[in-house]
């Protein structure tokens, strides 16, 4: 059977996200997607199971399997939200390692390495939202909800996708802050802000971010502001050894999920399994 994706099939798409009160960002990927899809196929052919599955063929040739179940998800959504149920295609099946990539592996003593050169190069709002992130382990998404209240209470109250929870501010980094908004006549409201007082979006405290890299002497691959909150991850489980609380601080439902956080170097799990002297 043949089907043909329209306009309205794309929009009805976005309002039926929209109510599922999905985010702007999931909402504009899950589209990008879908419309990656169709520039694959051709605007004007008909979708078949057998497209679908040489495209996912595609995607695995071009992509690392995490991503192409990012993006099969969002196809399949589309699939089912229009009854194209002989359309949907398998997720790949991931094995689980024991150890994270180090190629994005970014440790403590990189980290500090950003943070000096950013101070150095006089980037004193970057250099605290890194601090901020890291500190936390807010998501990017969340630093829109460090704001002057929550830095003179000590706490914050992210609101997203339906979820509340709290994030415990550091009384150094209160402090920090508290100076920085005094400096920069910032009142009330969020903290890390453009020019024209709008929270700073993704893009730009990445593009940021990779500026630093070259002076501090980092690999591109591991500086990005979700590394900061592995950091986080990392080092609270090293020390407390509590996945579950760590969870509760991550904002995870599941603790499958921060699981993946916990892992740590090829490198680091080398040297312990060189610890077990298991060879004679």
């Amino acid at each position: 059977m043949e089907y043909h994706i329209t306009l309205a099939m794309l929009n009805e798409f976005v309002s039926t996200l929209q109510e599922e009160e999905k985010s702007q960002t999931t909402i504009n990927k899950y589209v990008r997607d879908v419309k990656a899809f169709i520039n694959y196929i051709g605007e004007n052919e008909g979708v078949t199971k057998s497209q679908v599955i040489r495209y996912k063929q595609y995607l695995i040739q071009k992509y690392a399997a995490v991503s192409v179940n990012s993006m099969l998800a969002a196809l399949n959504r589309f699939f089912k939200m229009n009854g194209w149920y002989n359309c949907i295609v398998r997720s790949i099946k991931i094995q689980n390692e024991a150890f994270r990539s180090q190629e994005r592996e970014l440790s403590r003593e990189e980290y500090v390495r950003l943070l000096n050169t950013a101070k150095r190069k006089g980037k004193q709002r970057l250099y605290l939202l890194m601090e901020t992130i890291c500190a936390t382990g807010i998501r990017v998404s969340e630093l829109k909800f460090i704001t002057t209240e929550a830095v003179c209470a000590g706490y914050a109250r992210v609101s997203l996708k339906g979820k509340i929870r709290t994030i415990l501010l550091p009384a150094k980094l209160c402090r920090k802050l508290k100076k920085y908004c005094k400096i920069c006549r910032i009142k009330s409201g969020c903290v890390f802000i453009t020019r024209h007082e709008r929270p700073l979006d993704r893009s730009n405290i990445l593009r940021e971010m990779k500026a630093l890299c070259k002076d501090a002497g980092v690999e591109r691959t591991k500086v990005f502001p979700h590394n900061l909150r592995h950091l986080f991850a990392v080092t609270y489980y090293q020390i407390e050894k509590d996945l579950g609380h760590l969870a509760d601080l991550l904002g995870h439902c599941n603790v499958n999920t921060t699981r993946i956080y916990t892992k740590i170097s090829l490198k680091k799990q080398q040297k312990y399994v060189n610890s077990l002297r298991l060879i004679l």
